[in-house]
This record gives C-alpha cells, structure tokens and sequence, in this order.
C-alpha cells in the first residue's frame, strides 16, 4: 500500500484516519501532509488528518506543496523533518509525487548522491527527472 523510498521513508497517495492507524501497526511514527487543504473536493482536511495521526500516535507536520512548486522553505522543512524523525515517515499528496520530490530534495541537501536517489524513486515508481538538475 505505502511506497518505500528508502528505509526512513515511505509515499503514499492521499490518506484517510484508517490509514494512518495503519501506519502507526507497521511502524511508522511520522506522517507529513504535502497536500493543500481544498485541492480536490472531498479529500479530507489537514485538521482531520493531524487529528487522526494524534490519536494513531504519530507526529504530524504539514508541508502543503500547490501548483507554484517547491520552495527552498519547503524543502528545508522536510530535511528538518527527515532529521528529526525517530523511526519511519510517511508521507503523502494526492499520488505521491510532491512528497518524492520533496524527500529527494531533502536528502540531497542531507548529501546523498542523485543517482541513488533517482534509483530508489524508480524503484518504487516515481520518476525524479524533472527535479534531477537540483539534486546535484
């Protein structure tokens, strides 16, 4: 169900409550929300979300990334994120995609190398080249 991308981080597309207390039985103690509220209807909000992920026991941040792209704050958040983390993160938008770019970005600027991080997208079916000149 959930993506790995390495093994501090999974994708996902957009959650429900459900799924996030079942993130907290695989493991997971993170979950972080790039999706903007009201970006399609129906999806559920950002304080449903956190609300959830409180009571499944996982820290939650939001990082909303919209159609203007990712910015330096954003990515910054993330590394913060990725280092802080005391176990597995989930993260999630509406397929999945902006939280891969933002975790490769993130990782980037943590120092790994851009080939293994376009690898390990690919392996799990996301594709880095239109973010490949910033990661090095």
């Amino acid at each position: 169900m959930f993506r790995t991308l390495d093994d501090r981080v999974s994708v996902h597309g957009q959650v429900t409550p459900a799924d996030l207390a079942l993130a907290k039985a695989q493991g997971f103690t993170a979950v972080v929300n790039n999706r903007p509220d009201g970006e399609e209807p129906g999806q559920p909000t950002g304080a449903e979300i956190a609300a959830a992920a409180e009571a499944a026991g996982l820290a939650y941040t939001a990082i909303p990334v919209d159609h203007s792209g990712l910015s330096e704050a954003q990515v910054s958040a993330m590394a913060g994120v990725l280092g802080a983390a005391d176990g597995p993160v989930l993260a999630f938008c509406r397929s999945g995609t902006r939280s891969t770019f933002l975790w490769a970005l993130a990782r980037a600027r943590l120092g790994d190398d851009a080939d293994m991080l376009v690898a390990k997208a690919a392996n799990a079916g996301y594709d880095l080249r239109p973010i490949r000149p910033a990661l090095g």
